[in-house]
């Protein structure tokens, strides 16, 4: 089986010490490709260098609503000049996360809107981060026309019924380690509820560690991981573990390589 971690973060300092680990533990997994998401405007570079190290890599790179506050004048302006650089890349994190403590709703969605309509300006996937704001993202996606290169909703944490309306407008849905825990059974009815050609999984690494061996082990969470996040999809789904794995590849392939 090849697999494909639709959303990691393999520039984090958590794995930077033993990357060329992570990364053969990963292929030793099957996991012959990844999405490294920059977050930041402190780790684009971090981003590019792990692509450039690993030809199994591919990047996007993008403002996460968390790091909005800390952005620098012309951050838009450097975000364009890298992706004309570098023009296989993504355009992600990017999002919007209404759970934030005081954070400043307006400016988070301004610069969600800029660099979502980056995406659609140059032909680029986009990878979302939505957190408590489902309701305004499928309100403000109606002011976009088809997306040219398609989105995805990360580690998707929305209501099964959300599904339909955002697969309408383009999106994609990635499942992480939280499908492998017993009661998440919101996770698990929004899984079932992709259409099979729409589905993603990955593992947010380093975060986002799934249920191993009936437990959550200590330690930052890597892409070798990948196997159990598809052993819970494939349990969900009611398809054999090979089957969902190549049409898992193919969607990735689609969205990620045109």
């Amino acid at each position: 089986m090849q697999l494909f971690d639709a959303h990691c973060h393999l520039q984090d300092e958590k794995l930077a010490g033993d990357l060329a680990g992570v990364m053969a533990r990963a292929a030793a997994a099957g996991v012959a490709g990844a999405m490294c998401c920059g977050s930041a405007e402190s780790d684009w570079s971090a981003t590019l260098a792990v692509a450039g190290n690993f030809p199994a890599v591919r990047v996007s790179l993008g403002l996460h609503p968390w790091y909005v506050a800390a952005r620098q004048p012309g951050w838009l302006d450097r975000l364009r000049t890298l992706l004309a650089a570098h023009p296989r890349a993504g355009i992600g994190e990017i999002g919007l996360d209404h759970a934030l403590e005081d954070a400043d709703l307006a400016t988070q969605e301004q610069v969600f809107l800029d660099q979502f309509a980056l995406s659609i300006e140059l032909q680029r996937p986009a990878s979302l981060h939505c957190r408590r704001a489902f309701g305004r993202l499928l309100e403000l996606l109606p002011r976009f026309g088809a997306h040219p290169a398609g989105f995805v909703i990360h580690s998707f944490s929305g209501a099964a019924e959300l599904v339909a309306p955002l697969a309408r407008r383009g999106a994609y849905f990635s499942f992480s380690g939280s499908i492998t825990r017993s009661g998440n059974r919101r996770g698990h009815a929004a899984l079932r509820a992709v259409p099979v050609d729409r589905l993603l999984i990955e593992t947010d690494a380093p975060d986002l560690m799934p249920v191993i061996a009936g437990g959550v082990p200590d330690g930052p969470n890597e892409p070798a991981h990948l196997v159990h996040i598809l052993r819970a999809a494939a349990a969900l789904r009611a398809m054999p573990e090979a089957t969902l794995a190549a049409r898992l590849w193919d969607n990735a392939q689609a969205l990620f390589s045109r």
